[in-house]
């Protein structure tokens, strides 16, 4: 199993896991490595350093915990967006593009108030806070709103 550090056109930083570097450069010439965050799939490889296997190579010392420990801290602003996004899909029920409606039915008292997420037309967003209900664009990842196989 190969472990690649690899970076879109735009930037973002990412690992991805191929059972061999001809297996990679297979998927990339197919198009099927593409940026969780955005989408692209102009991908570059980045250098990294092997990992090296010593049985008799002596155990590092522990830390003593720090204020550094804060995994949240030490993440890429993309990794902490990435884990925003899984948050709120995890909260949310997709209701598609109903949204408008849903969003409506709760402000209005016709639903029950929940957590939704959908699709809706640039004019039924200007329409909705119009009529002072709050809402918010959250562009999601295509790799986050598929299944893992």
């Amino acid at each position: 199993m190969k472990v690649l550090n690899l970076r879109c056109a735009h930037g973002h930083g990412f690992e991805g896991w191929f059972a061999s570097n001809e297996a990679f450069d297979s998927q990339l010439a197919s198009g099927l490595v593409e940026c969780p965050v955005c989408g692209d799939t102009a991908i570059v490889k980045l250098l990294s350093a092997p990992r090296l296997n010593l049985g008799n190579a002596k155990a590092p010392e522990a830390a003593a915990p720090t204020a550094a420990s804060n995994v949240s801290a030490e993440l890429s602003p993309e990794a902490r967006w990435m884990r925003a996004v899984r948050e709120v899909l995890a909260k949310t029920e997709d209701v598609g593009d109903r949204f408008a409606d849903e969003a409506r039915k709760m402000h209005y008292g016709e639903a029950q108030e929940r957590g939704i997420r959908g699709q809706a037309t640039p004019e039924q967003t200007e329409a909705l806070l119009d009529e002072g209900i709050p809402v918010m664009a959250l562009p999601i990842p295509a790799a986050l709103k598929e299944t893992l196989q």
